[in-house]
């Protein structure tokens, strides 16, 4: 059972929270019932009504948006309805009508996209509907609010009489009006209206000239308005047939509110549930105009609010265009109680309503404006003791009724408990007041209560430093410009920067010394500690902001080293594979050389085939003979291969850039020499000499000992 006093939600501005979600409401009952909210008593209500939130958040997104839910308040036909004997109106009719239509619309719509929309239409599928009600009005009155002719048999019959009559009206009329506009009795308008009648518009001296009755005349006398003779007889049909008309809608509209009656609950039952879906909508976009998001829900005792920001402020702070400054705080078993202390005016009391705040709202169902990976359990009791609460009526001074909070808070502190308390311990003597503020929050931590409280009492940031489960924290102030940070630093108090902050303000420096006199030097150089720390840890987190910076930094090099790494290594061992298959080959090509040569002298191919059959099998029994150990000699070579080559080419490297430079400087090379059979020739930038056996138009055939090759005669130079 959730019990957060009213009190304790009006210290968080809880009902002004609610005043702006009420604004986007499209229903009064709306407005009403979203002003009436209170914190979920149960936990699976509050998950099931924060799930139902961020549906209706989403769905202002989708293709295929929630229907219009908006209709007009039933209240006063569910009243009469309870009322024995009472008849319902024409307009209370389509208005019931609307509710049950635009209740059928929106669970068929749920119904439709149930797998989009599974907490809205579990929550939806919980209204019986029935069609009975929408079918009998519509049986009975039509779209434009009017009972139907064929509504009953009797109804029809005096409508059918009335239409002859009024056609009857017309004619008589028609006729009398121009009889008499020939005679020029009548005056230039010719007719009128007087009482729902058409009457003559007579000169006054023709009056007794004219059959008829005289219903009236003109504001100067010059004009008689008559109902001529031969449409009088067919007027008082006329009204009798109105009134037996008006008498037949009323027992129709009678026999419709006794069909109605027995459904007075069920009708109820579809204005609460468009009620609550107008709340849901509020909510949701509330939800959009603070950020609001559905942080983790945990059964531990954890609460974490990761970049949070107090939704009143921040709405002002949008309408302004001003930044607003998230906080980040975390309480758990082991960090139960933060003790935030620092100057004023530096955010102590928002970052403790802003816990507070959006724990309430989280329970009433809404969305918070924190991170996402943000953490919240939920709380049996929320206890507030926040801002002046001196009690005129009842004669109590700030102190008195601080310490029936206390009292209170005594009785009321239990595991399951989240209190917030605003300059705890203020109000009277500091040292006789801090004392007891140590003693009531000795007891509170005892009792394994979570909670936070702002103070400037040094026992109260000292007892804070000694507990385990306990923590100080600070709101960061700027000791240069000595303007507030609104930045939560936890692990450390914080200093309330007295005199830095008179003297910023414009108190004289003498004065300000002369009150360092006045109080206990240890208590001057204790807060001075403080601020020093404060400073020190100011420069520590730049320092340490910046190796990080640097760190990342190194980490991205190192890491663009070890592919450039990698990449050459990888062409290495293709350069050290071809370089491996290249040697093996010229190594075949020499003893199939060899074995021609033998052929040619000889002739005999069986010798031929023998040798070949050979070099096939020693070939064969290289692959095979491949062992582990083996491969990992090899292994061991292509490494040392790798660095040779790579140390090769690193010089080669080297060689070339060096040529390139000192061929800018060089002066051009020497015309290049003739070449003939026998020359001695080398490739350009080659290093094999062979000797010229054959020159054949622009190619010659160079015989390098063990083979020869075709060669163009512009890649040889002479040696």
């Amino acid at each position: 059972m959730i019990n957060i006093p009213k009190k304790a939600l009006e210290s968080l501005e809880f009902p002004l929270v609610l005043q702006q979600v009420s604004s986007f409401c499209i229903t009064e009952l709306g407005k009403e019932k979203t002003l009436a909210i209170l914190p979920f008593s149960e936990e699976e209500s509050i998950s099931s009504e924060l799930h139902r939130v961020k549906e209706f958040t989403a769905s202002f997104n989708s293709d295929s948006p929630i229907p219009n839910h908006g209709f007009e308040s039933i209240s006063r036909e569910l009243h009469l309805l309870s009322i024995e004997n009472s008849t319902l109106e024409v307009t209370g009719f389509r208005k019931i009508l609307s509710v049950t239509n635009t209740t059928q619309v929106l669970l068929k719509f749920f119904k439709k996209y149930e797998e989009f929309y599974i907490y809205l239409n579990s929550f939806s599928e919980q209204t019986n509907y029935t069609s009975h009600i929408s079918e009998e009005i519509n049986k009975k009155i039509n779209k434009y609010g009017e009972v139907k002719d064929n509504a009953s048999a009797n109804l029809s019959a005096i409508r059918s009489r009335l239409k002859i009559v009024k056609a009857k009206i017309n004619s008589s009329f028609s006729k009398a009006l121009t009889h008499y506009s020939q005679q020029d009795y009548l005056d230039d308008i010719r007719e009128t209206i007087v009482d729902n009648r058409r009457v003559l518009a007579v000169k006054a001296m023709y009056r007794k000239k004219i059959r008829g009755t005289v219903l009236g005349n003109s504001k100067t006398g010059s004009l008689v308005y008559m109902e001529p003779q031969e449409t009088l007889e067919y007027a008082n049909e006329l009204s009798n047939l109105i009134y037996e008309e008006l008498e037949e809608i009323k027992r129709i509209l009678k026999e419709l509110t006794e069909f109605t009656r027995p459904h007075k609950y069920l009708l109820e039952s579809y204005q609460d549930y468009l009620t609550t879906i107008d709340v849901l909508h509020a909510k949701a976009k509330y939800a959009i105009e603070i950020n609001g998001v559905l942080p983790l829900l945990t059964n531990k005792k954890r609460l974490y609010l990761k970049n949070a920001f107090h939704p009143l402020l921040l709405v002002a702070n949008n309408a302004r265009k001003e930044i607003t400054f998230p906080q980040t705080i975390e309480l758990h078993p082991e960090n139960r109680i933060i003790v935030i202390s620092g100057p004023n005016a530096g955010g102590k009391s928002i970052t403790l309503k802003t816990v507070g705040l959006l724990q309430v709202l989280l329970q009433s169902g809404m969305l918070v404006p924190v991170d996402s990976s943000s953490e919240f359990c939920f709380f049996n009791r929320v206890l507030t003791d926040i801002g002046d609460n001196q009690s005129i009526e009842n004669q109590l001074s700030t102190y008195s009724y601080r310490l029936k909070k206390m009292n209170q808070f005594l009785k009321k502190c239990k595991s399951d408990t989240l209190f917030l308390i605003d300059e705890f311990g203020t109000g009277s003597d500091p040292e006789l007041g801090g004392a007891l503020a140590e003693t009531f929050l000795e007891v509170f931590y005892e009792r394994e209560s979570f909670g936070v409280i702002t103070t400037h009492y040094t026992n109260l940031k000292l007892l804070a430093s000694e507990l385990p489960f306990a923590t100080n924290a600070n709101m960061q102030f700027n000791n240069h410009s000595l303007e507030p940070m609104y930045q939560l630093l936890l692990g450390e108090a914080g200093s309330s920067f007295t005199f830095e902050v008179a003297q910023k303000n414009g108190i004289p420096y003498s004065l300000i010394n002369k009150a360092k006199k006045k109080i206990e030097s240890g208590k001057v150089r204790f807060d001075k500690s403080i601020a020093n720390l404060q400073k020190e840890r100011f420069q520590l987190r730049k320092t340490s902001e910046q190796l990080k910076t640097e760190e990342q930094k190194a980490k991205k090099n190192s890491k663009q080293l070890e592919e450039t790494n990698v990449k050459i290594q990888d062409k290495l061992e293709s350069y050290q594979e071809m370089f491996d298959s290249n040697q093996r080959l010229i190594s075949l090509g020499k003893k199939i050389d060899s074995l021609a040569k033998h052929y040619n002298n000889n002739k005999k191919k069986k010798i031929l085939l023998d040798e070949l059959f050979k070099v096939v099998l020693v070939e064969n029994s290289k692959i095979k003979k491949v062992t582990p150990a083996v491969k990992k000699k090899e292994k061991v070579k292509i490494q040392k291969v790798k660095q040779e080559v790579e140390a090769k080419v690193n010089v080669i490297r080297k060689r070339k850039k060096k040529e390139k430079e000192e061929a800018k400087k060089a002066p051009p090379p020497p015309p290049k020499v003739a070449l003939k059979i026998g020359d001695r020739v080398r490739m350009i930038e080659g290093v094999a000499i062979g000797t010229i056996d054959k020159i054949e138009k622009k190619k010659a055939i160079v015989n390098y000992g063990t083979f020869t090759t075709n060669v163009n005669m512009m890649e040889l130079e002479k040696v």
